[in-house]
Formats: C-alpha cells, sequence, structure tokens
C-alpha cells in the first residue's frame, strides 16, 4: 500500500462526526430550520436531552426527551455525564456526554439546540464544536413572531421581547450567523454550512477513501 492509501485509510479510521451547537432567540425559527434541515440531509440528527420534567401526552420517551427521576440526574451530573446542563424553575435538563460521543465517534454529525449558557458550557469542552447563531431579519419582525395570534397580554410579549433581546446579544461568541428572512433561503445557508463542514479533508478521506486511492494508485 502507497503512503498516500495509508494516510487515507487512517483519515477515514479516524474520522468523526461534527458536533454543532445552534442557539436563536424565540422567534426566529430555529426549531422550523433544522427540522427542514433533517428532512433535506443525511447523517444528522438532533441530540437529545435528559429532563426530570414529567412526560406530556404525547410525548414519547427517547423521542422528545429522556425522562428521568431527580436522583438519576443529580447521579449523571456527579459522573460528568452531562456536556452542559441546567435547572429551570424546578426542572433539571442536560445533555449526555456519553450517547452524543457516541454518535460522533460513528461519523454521525449532532446538533445541540441550546441556549448561550449551554453553548458556553459545551464550547469550553468542545473547542472545535461548530456554533451557528440564528437571528431575525428585525425587531419588527421579532416582535410580530412573538406576539402570535394576539391573545397574549402586552406584558408577557414584552417579557419575551426582553428575553429575545438578552439572548441575541451573545450573538457574537457564535462561529456563524444565519439570518432568517426568507426561509428557503436561510435553510439553504445552514444546509450550505453543514456541507462545507463535510468537505473539510478527513470528512473527505473518511467518505471517499476508495475513490482517493483508486485516482492516487501508482
Amino acid at each position: 500500500m502507497s503512503s498516500t492509501s495509508s494516510a487515507s485509510s487512517s483519515a477515514a479510521s479516524n474520522a468523526r462526526g461534527t458536533l454543532y451547537i445552534i442557539s436563536a432567540p424565540s422567534g426566529a425559527g430555529k426549531t422550523t430550520l433544522v427540522k427542514a434541515l433533517l428532512e433535506r440531509m443525511d447523517g444528522i440528527g438532533v441530540s437529545v436531552s435528559h429532563t426530570t420534567r414529567g412526560q406530556r401526552p404525547g410525548e414519547q420517551d427517547a423521542v422528545n426527551y429522556h425522562f428521568v427521576d431527580v436522583d438519576h440526574f443529580k447521579t449523571m451530573i456527579e459522573q460528568g455525564d452531562f456536556f452542559e446542563h441546567a435547572q429551570v424553575f424546578d426542572n433539571f435538563y442536560g445533555t449526555s456526554r456519553p450517547a452524543v460521543e457516541a454518535r460522533l465517534s460513528k461519523g454521525e454529525d449532532v446538533i445541540l439546540e441550546i441556549d448561550w449558557q449551554g453553548a458556553q458550557q459545551v464550547r469550553a469542552q468542545v473547542p472545535e464544536a461548530v456554533s451557528i447563531f440564528i437571528l431575525p431579519p428585525s425587531r419588527e419582525a421579532l416582535l410580530e413572531r412573538l406576539s402570535g395570534r394576539g391573545t397574549d397580554g402586552e406584558d408577557v410579549i414584552a417579557r419575551r421581547m426582553r428575553d429575545a433581546v438578552s439572548e441575541m446579544s451573545h450573538y457574537d461568541e457564535y462561529d456563524l450567523i444565519v439570518i432568517n428572512d426568507d426561509f428557503e433561503q436561510a435553510l439553504d445557508e445552514l444546509c450550505g454550512l453543514v456541507n462545507a463542514q463535510r468537505a473539510r479533508l478527513p470528512r473527505v478521506q473518511h467518505r471517499h477513501t476508495a475513490l482517493l486511492d483508486s485516482l492516487l494508485a501508482d
């Protein structure tokens, strides 16, 4: 085997998936964009978080969340099993490190849909993670989206806007920005960012080992 072939085979065996962090303020359209991304592209999935909150009607364990009790969750914290975790009111939420690592090691791309605080925790542990922040096209558009069907009071909408502005103030901590003005264009940009990562050398060597070996054969 030539040195080139050996190198490509080594890269193929060591290739990992990419860990994506995607954050956005409420109303920016993150959930809809990620869902459309998963429908368009193969080999990528969203990490399913653990939570201590009760399972709601229609939810499925290991699909919507991994539903666990508080003692189990705290044991996972003590064992260092979370990339990130937080307490929201009376419930805990967290991203399982072993589950994500297992998927990455198989070459699957994994998305973490988390807020800026969770993103900081993950980046500290996985600096090579690719972080993407989704922004609305304007405050006016965001306000319209947050207003929903017009059934919420002004105080509720104002609180949502304050929370959204607070979240957006951390946009500059991220690697890449997608502005969700035209949905199809934003989706194309998001898919393009994933494809760009897949075009990096280790991933190409992993997917196209046979082709590279045949092209460079003596």
